[in-house]
């Protein structure tokens, strides 16, 4: 009788159930087989090559590469105030290894290298506020100068400046000029360019310290009552330097050079501008002109009640330029305004006591000649009292009194009619700022 193999079919097939089962057992779906030893083991003989199929592990070289720097720590900014705050911050911390990546190459000569490593030896601080200042435009939009202004360093050593380039969207550090040593005479801090001459010239004005200022000018083209001017318009307008791009550059040529002057009240809410130009000759720059045209009508608008007349700096009849205090109808008082004035005169006055004055008194033409006379008289008389009083000399003032005789405005309209502000203007004393000395003879302006 043949036997049925229906059993060995049911043998194998649970045979092959229990082999998957222990499949099963074994690789566990989600959870991952340990490698056999012989694989997350090191081999002993570091000679011998990993065992074949195993990835080698990644060499770890003895000095790694420094990550990627950033275009800040290679000296290299979109916007070029932040690469010179950042210099400023390694400065005052002493980092020069980050001072030198800052600067780059191109700035750093072993010389000055060895300078600066001197300089932040010793624990450095910026003035607080405003210790980081823009000069301004060297090249239009290309080439800018920016002054790092140093805490408790004696003057002509307080400073330093870093020119900087901008190429393809960047900003380097293209020159860091460091202050003279402590061995070092300051004439060497004397600028040296036209964008220093400029910058040192209204910072002098700021200050209203007239003689530095007068140095950075050429005295055949820019009176000293412009000087004077600039320092009252500074003063009564409240004006300040722009932060941002305080002088843009106009032109460059090799012995001319012109900068727009950015100014800005002290709130920060009116801005006004005036041209500056300079010239070389004998490798020394000074300022030749300045088109205060624009300041005087901003000037004008806000000081002055909107008369572009009634400002403190007009033109002489016998040439140049004349300071002009004002005065309301019928009277020879000052005014706060014109107090303010001349302190500003007073204060050049007593710095040089060989220097002499001329003041001018002018009415309207309402009144009689003889009147008129008298009370341009006391006009000048009343402006020589009051800087004697400040400290002048009486020695140094020579008045004259004019009456009506030198009207600046038309005292009546084209039709004959009365002109209140035409009248305006001429009620005034003029002071002529051409310092002559005390020994010459003056004629009467």
């Amino acid at each position: 009788m043949q036997r049925s193999k229906l059993p060995y079919f049911f043998l194998g097939l649970a045979a092959v159930i229990a082999a998957a089962a222990i499949v099963m057992l074994i690789v566990r779906p989600g959870v991952p087989s340990k490698p056999p030893a012989a694989v997350s083991a090191l081999p002993e003989n570091p000679l011998t090559p990993p065992e074949i199929g195993t990835p080698p592990e990644p060499a770890v070289p003895e000095n790694p590469a420094p990550p990627r720097e950033t275009p800040a720590t290679v000296g290299a900014a979109a916007d070029p105030a932040v690469l010179v705050a950042q210099v400023a911050q390694a400065l005052e911390s002493g980092d020069l290894a980050k001072l030198t990546r800052l600067l780059g190459k191109d700035a750093l000569d072993s010389e000055t290298r060895a300078r600066l490593a001197a300089l932040s030896a010793a624990p450095l601080r910026l003035r607080q506020p405003d210790g980081i200042r823009e000069v301004g435009e060297i090249e239009l939009n290309t080439r800018s100068r920016w002054s790092l202004e140093l805490d408790g360093q004696a003057p002509g050593r307080d400073r330093i400046f870093l020119d900087l380039r901008r190429q393809n969207g960047k900003w380097t550090v293209e020159k860091i000029t460091l202050p003279p040593g402590p061995d070092e005479p300051l004439p060497q801090a004397i600028p040296t360019d036209s964008l220093d001459v400029a910058d040192a010239f209204l910072q002098a004005v700021l200050k209203q310290d007239f003689e530095r200022a007068r140095t950075f000018v050429n005295p055949a083209t820019v009176s000293d009552a412009k000087i004077a001017g600039l320092c009252i318009l500074f003063e009564e307008g409240e004006y300040l330097l722009r932060k941002t791009k305080p002088l843009r550059s106009m032109f460059q040529r090799d012995d001319t050079a012109g900068y727009l002057a950015n100014v800005e009240t002290r709130d920060g809410k009116q801005s006004a501008q005036f041209a500056i130009t300079l010239k070389q000759a004998a490798a020394k720059w000074t300022v030749s002109e300045i088109n205060l045209n624009q300041l005087l009508a901003d000037y004008a608008r806000r000081v002055a009640g909107g008369d572009l007349y009634y400002t403190p700096l007009v033109k002489n009849p016998n040439g140049g330029d004349t300071l002009a205090l004002y005065f309301e109808f019928d009277e020879d008082e000052m005014n706060p305004r014109t107090s303010r004035q001349l302190e500003i005169v007073a204060l050049i006055l007593r710095s040089d006591p060989g220097k002499k004055i001329t003041l001018s008194g002018h009415t309207d033409a309402l009144g009689t000649v003889g009147y008129n006379n008298s009370l341009s008289s006391r006009r000048a008389d009343v402006v020589r009292d009051h800087l004697i009083k400040s400290g002048v000399d009486a020695r140094q003032i020579v008045t004259h009194a004019k009456g009506a005789s030198q009207p600046r405005r038309p005292n009546v309209t084209e039709t004959g009619g009365d002109d209140p502000e035409g009248r305006r203007a001429n009620r005034r004393t003029e002071i002529y700022l051409d310092f002559w000395p005390a020994s010459s003879a003056r004629f009467s302006p």
